[in-house]
């Protein structure tokens, strides 16, 4: 599936709740069942500086796909960062640095997010688009 078609489908996800606090809530309790990052990729090397909460981020390259998983002491920051990463997962790098995630703010996700959670979900996708531009010069 495509990042078009993603946004797509993730629009009429999030469209089915009735407001952006219940988006959010929606976003939580998804984050609530996403499998826990292993050992390894909750260390140091792995952290996102800056994030008020512990932010761990790690991407993969694979097959001419970027692939991302992340996790955090902070529910709420899990959860979006989290649908960062599962956006943007298993696509090829042009897609990425092609489709800007700015269509979830009309969604009412941000403003509901204090300014470090926002800051947090920035950095997430700063993040991405760093790794999907590193991968799309040198495969």
């Amino acid at each position: 599936m495509n990042l078009a078609e993603k946004q797509r489908q993730l629009t009429a996800e999030l469209a089915a709740h009735k407001n952006g606090q219940d988006r959010l809530a929606h976003l939580v309790h998804q984050a609530r069942t996403r499998p826990a990052l292993a050992p390894e990729g909750r260390t140091d090397a792995h952290l996102i500086p800056g994030c008020l909460a512990r932010l761990w981020f790690v991407p993969a390259f694979r097959e001419g796909q970027c692939f991302f998983a992340c996790d955090s002491d902070s529910l709420v920051v899990q959860a979006i960062a989290g649908l960062l990463c599962e956006f943007y997962s298993g696509q090829a790098p042009a897609e990425i640095l092609a489709h800007d995630p700015a269509f979830l703010a009309p969604l009412g996700i941000t403003q509901h997010l204090t300014p470090n959670r926002r800051n947090a979900l920035a950095k997430v996708w700063d993040h991405i688009r760093q790794f999907a531009a590193d991968h799309l010069v040198n495969p």
